[in-house]
């Protein structure tokens, strides 16, 4: 099927904080609206099916939750499947936005994903209702292509997000469609933790994600393009993410990604947004990662690595390393119940330094959840304190096997390139109780290589 999604530069509120009139809301988002009516105009007329829009992208962000009140939409959750804002803009007050969203899908004839922001009165009766008597939520809508609102998906994972609420109750939202069968949705932060991500994936058995982000990248592990693709592969699923796009506050990369290969953009140098459009094939059996060639367990003879163990802060966590410093060679590295190990060739001589690392441990910073990764990066100079830097380009070419005894089965084998590039494993999988990742020689000079496995019953 033919996907499209948009990397959005929002149009922003000079001053989010303020409080202002639903007139002047209005106006605002009218403008981000009238980019994403181009971009659908411009998708259907490449054949797309779908297209997916940013988080964000229509209000933008820095709210507090009384300056964004005249921008949130009336939603009612139990109404997806029964209601035609175009067709029928009469049924409820506050409704411009998801009229105009559904006018867009209907007049185009295709399905639309986008994400806004929506209000739900509440009784005190209600434990959870909040003290100004509503409810807030970063919700996520989807139309048919005759406008049809079809789902509608509130954040769960809220990333310091203090104008919106987190639903009392995960929501696990579906929808059908006749080109690719059914998708699911959540938003950003979401893709980090068990609820409602992989519970949804793995309760319905899905092959089809929308995935709508406005996600500040963070090397080496947790750039967006890096991390959706991985989602994709760990998961055997098409992915189409959508991200907004503000190079000054490190926000960009959005693709279309199946499992084997991804359709992406990542730029950090320019403005304005980005239309993707890829022709996927629909996943219907589980993919299998071919295990053939399998590592063999490093040697224990004698211990010869004397090489140097060193920690470095990496992604706010402290990391154990131990330095590449040979032409090839047999590594390992070990922190609480992780070890892991490193067999690599680098096909080119470089001055760069690369390490091992090893982290298992819960991660505090920005959310709280437990990470079990082992990762060889490139430093970001030649002294371990570089190590654990945001390096963009790299020009070693290596050929690797990676392998770890990971306690969780849920991992996201990382390959990243130089300037901010994919490259994707030879083989992946479990052998001996042990997950490992192989590459013969990367595309380009190697950035990143990881296992990062989130151990979801220790967060």
């Amino acid at each position: 099927y033919v996907a499209a999604v948009y990397e959005h530069e929002s149009i922003l509120s000079p001053n989010p904080a303020a409080l202002v009139d639903r007139q002047t809301a209005l106006e605002l988002m009218g403008r981000n609206l009238d980019i994403y009516e181009q971009q659908v105009v411009a998708a259907a007329r490449q054949g797309a099916q779908i297209i997916v829009f940013p988080e964000d992208g229509i209000h933008g962000f820095n709210f507090t939750r009384s300056s964004i009140y005249p921008y949130l939409d009336f939603v009612l959750h139990s109404h997806s499947g029964k209601w035609n804002p175009c067709r029928e803009p009469y049924l409820f007050n506050d409704t411009e936005v998801l009229q105009r969203l559904s006018c867009m899908a209907l007049e185009n004839k295709i399905f639309l994903v986008a994400n806004l922001g929506t209000k739900q009165p509440c009784e005190h009766a209600d434990p959870h209702c909040p003290s100004d008597g509503r409810y807030q939520f970063n919700t996520n809508v989807a139309f048919n292509d005759d406008g049809m609102l079809v789902a509608t998906y509130r954040k769960h994972n809220l990333y310091f997000e203090y104008a919106f609420d987190s639903p009392p109750e995960p929501d696990y939202k579906l929808f059908d469609t006749p080109f690719a069968g059914r998708f699911g949705m959540f938003t950003c932060f979401d893709i980090l933790f068990f609820e409602p991500a992989v519970s949804l994936i793995k309760q319905y058995n899905l092959k089809q994600i929308v995935y709508p982000t406005a996600w500040m990248n963070q090397l080496p592990l947790l750039s967006a393009v890096e991390f959706q693709q991985a989602f994709a592969t760990a998961f055997s699923v098409n992915i189409l993410a959508a991200n907004i796009h503000h190079p000054t506050l490190g926000m960009t990369g959005s693709g279309i990604y199946t499992p084997v290969k991804s359709f992406i953009y990542h730029n950090m140098e320019s403005y304005g947004g980005k239309l993707i459009v890829a022709e996927i094939p629909v996943i219907t059996t589980a993919f299998e990662t071919n295990p053939e060639k399998t590592p063999s367990r490093v040697s224990e003879k004698g211990n010869e690595q004397l090489l140097p163990l060193f920690y470095a802060e990496m992604m706010y966590d402290n990391f154990t390393f131990v330095p590449l410093w040979e032409e090839k060679g047999e590594l390992q590295v070990c922190a609480n119940t992780l070890c892991c190990y490193l067999n690599y060739q680098k096909a080119v001589a470089t001055d760069e330094l690369y390490a091992l690392g090893v982290f298992d441990g819960l991660h505090t910073v920005h959310g709280t959840y437990y990470v079990q990764a082992c990762a060889l990066v490139k430093c970001g100079g030649l002294s371990f304190s570089t190590c654990g830097q945001e390096v963009t380009d790299a020009s070693a070419l290596i050929g690797f096997q990676l392998w770890g005894n990971m306690s969780t089965s849920y991992i996201f084998p990382l390959l990243l390139t130089s300037g901010i590039t994919l490259d994707f494993a030879d083989h992946m999988g479990w052998k001996n109780s042990h997950y490992f990742i192989s590459k013969n020689r990367t595309s380009s000079g190697l950035l990143t290589a990881a296992l990062y496995g989130r151990w979801y019953e220790k967060d």
